[in-house]
């Protein structure tokens, strides 16, 4: 896990944010997200440099949109973002999962 990754964990591990089941590192057919929420079927990804340029941002619109064929939700952040405004990040997910326990899934 890069160093973003394990500072999200730590608040989303152990149903600390709105009770939530969070597994990391979560399959979905051939591709891995890196958190996801079963009971929302809510993905979580974290872009790195590793997400920038032109191929990258190719396949990441392939892969998210193969997984949002299964009903699966997104939400994406920027590292930095986590790095700098963590509190925002975490509002972000919690406003999303209440949306998504209010509208059935």
């Amino acid at each position: 896990m890069t160093p973003a990754e394990l500072g999200l964990w730590k608040q989303l591990k152990s149903k600390n944010l709105c009770g939530l089941i969070f597994r990391r590192q979560f399959g979905i057919g051939p591709y891995i997200v890196d958190f996801y929420c079963p009971e929302l079927r809510l993905a979580i990804e974290l872009d790195g440099n590793s997400h920038f340029g032109k191929e990258a941002e190719a396949y990441d619109r392939v892969r998210q949109t193969y997984i949002e064929a299964f009903g699966v939700h997104f939400l994406r952040f920027l590292n930095n973002k986590v790095y700098e405004d963590l509190e925002s990040v975490l509002e972000t997910i919690k406003k999303e999962a209440e949306r998504l326990k209010g509208n059935g899934k």
